[in-house]
């Protein structure tokens, strides 16, 4: 059996029984040439708010090879103008809300790994999907630029750009207002658009207003534009976009580096890998991010209704 098949299968048996571990450590899925894994333990989707029991943990395997050259520029956004808000956060994202935890450390672990594979080439922008709604790509996205953001003198910025089911600002406690759709029709100015969370040295790009066509508007021109102008100005760039159930992750994958798909234990099935990974195809695949994964010889922990 290969080595993708070995974390297809762990998938499948992680399937059978949707829980939640409590205690010792978790476990880590082998990682495969093309497909390295993660595991992360104790985070739930965007849609679960309830806070987690206390001791909690995120594994994380390594990261492979970066094929893409992305060429850096410091010059930083103007600032002039650009709202600050002040961000109440989800339980969940513990990158931020109990930094000295194991998840938190975890999640920093992950964060190096990512930096390892760069080598003399650049991962900036990273876009996170998952195979079906409720995985916890959100969450996942949220704190990895949290963990991000924390590094030294690191920009980062946060795009939603899951325009069916935008969840990212109330996961950060931040009301509505104008964003990614806005700016690319024109209706609000990117320095209206962006959100500073100084607290967090994290900078934000809601969704905003609803769109008829959200695959051909994020394929489009002026998103490529977008993110290039972003790159210019952004160390590290997390877009958390619509799962792969739609078409709209491929058009982002276009304009991203890496691609990480997060996956849930006992929620999200084998076939649903399978299918996400030949939607998002190999290339620009980083690896498998396991939620909510926990092993066998743990007592369970399941969510209330």
């Amino acid at each position: 059996m290969s080595r993708i098949q070995q974390v297809l299968a762990k998938a499948e048996r992680d399937g059978t029984t949707r829980r939640m571990a409590q205690g010792g450590d978790a476990a880590v899925a082998d990682a495969v040439p093309d497909a390295p894994a993660f595991a992360l333990r104790d985070t739930a989707s965007a849609v679960d708010r309830r806070p987690l029991p206390p001791t909690q943990e995120v594994q994380a395997s390594r990261v492979e090879h970066v094929e893409e050259d992305v060429v850096t520029d410091s010059t930083p956004l103007p600032v002039d103008g650009r709202p600050a808000l002040d961000a109440v956060l989800n339980p969940l994202l513990v990158a931020a809300l109990d930094p000295h935890s194991p998840a938190a450390e975890q999640y920093r672990s992950l964060r190096t790994r990512i930096s390892q594979t760069e080598s003399s080439q650049a991962i900036r922008v990273i876009q996170i999907t998952s195979p079906g709604k409720n995985d916890g790509k959100t969450i996942t996205s949220l704190n990895l630029a949290l963990t991000m953001a924390q590094e030294f003198q690191r920009r980062v910025l946060v795009i939603d750009a899951d325009l069916r089911q935008p969840r990212l600002h109330e996961c950060l406690g931040l009301p509505a207002g104008p964003g990614l759709v806005d700016v690319l029709t024109g209706a609000a100015t990117l320095e209206d658009a962006l959100v500073e969370i100084p607290e967090h040295r994290l900078t934000v790009l809601r969704a905003g207003r609803t769109y008829e066509r959200p695959a051909e508007m994020l394929g489009s021109a002026p998103m490529r534009r977008l993110v290039d102008t972003f790159r210019t100005q952004f160390d590290r760039i997390v877009i958390d976009s619509s799962p792969t159930l739609v078409s709209d992750p491929v058009a982002v994958a276009s304009l991203s580096d890496r691609v990480l798909l997060v996956v849930r234990g006992g929620h999200t099935t084998k076939p649903a890998i399978a299918r996400a990974i030949g939607v998002l195809g190999p290339a620009k695949l980083l690896g498998l991010v396991f939620n909510e994964s926990a092993s066998p010889q743990q007592a369970p922990y399941r969510q209330g209704a």
